[in-house]
């Protein structure tokens, strides 16, 4: 699959230690080197700010999609290759899913887990083929990835909807997985008994 562009969810906040900014860095100069567009909230603070700024600064686009409401307090980035106001948060969700050709989640707040997991149902409905990843930091997903497999074995969750999301520490690493991602197709529901 070629990836033109990759939106991704983080925080608006920098997180507790630099290991979170370096990993936005980090991931915001692998799109760029890779000549992919990053698509992401629009604001000019914590890890959203770091990833934009890194992929700017690396010669890369990049795209905010901003609600008007946020422009303020989430300090909407003045120097994006574009920046787009829309009317709320769903108007922010859609946009950024119908510019990215797959998601990935940085470390993030509840506003992250949230996109993260509209976007992943919508995949799980078959709403869109796009991959999905965490760019695992410091252990910070670990209990999430771990609950997520709870829910496949306790059959909330299909395995084939649960391997819609690849996991790396590695930006390199998470790209190429999502680059060869293959979609699979499989109903939402994991039993279908009569009550």
């Amino acid at each position: 699959m070629s990836l033109r562009s990759i939106c991704v969810f983080c925080g608006a906040s920098p997180g507790a230690t630099p290991i979170y900014r370096e990993a936005a860095e980090a991931l915001g100069r692998t799109l760029a080197a890779r000549g992919i567009t990053l698509v992401y909230g629009g604001g000019a603070v914590g890890l959203m700010g770091m990833v934009a700024d890194a992929a700017l600064a690396a010669g890369g686009q990049v795209i905010g999609i901003i609600p008007q409401s946020l422009k303020e307090a989430e300090i909407g980035h003045k120097g994006l290759t574009r920046l787009e106001v829309v009317d709320g948060m769903h108007a922010r969700k859609a946009r950024m899913a119908e510019l990215s050709d797959a998601f990935i989640a940085l470390p993030g707040g509840l506003g992250t887990l949230e996109e993260l997991f509209e976007v992943w149902t919508w995949g799980q409905l078959g709403y869109h083929g796009k991959p999905l990843g965490l760019l695992e930091v410091n252990g910070f997903y670990d209990k999430l990835i771990d609950f997520l497999d709870h829910l496949v074995a306790e059959r909330f969750v299909r395995d084939q909807h649960r391997g819609m999301l690849q996991v790396s520490p590695s930006p390199e690493a998470l790209l190429d997985l999502l680059e060869n991602w293959k979609p699979t197709v499989a109903p939402k529901w994991v039993d279908r008994e009569p009550r």
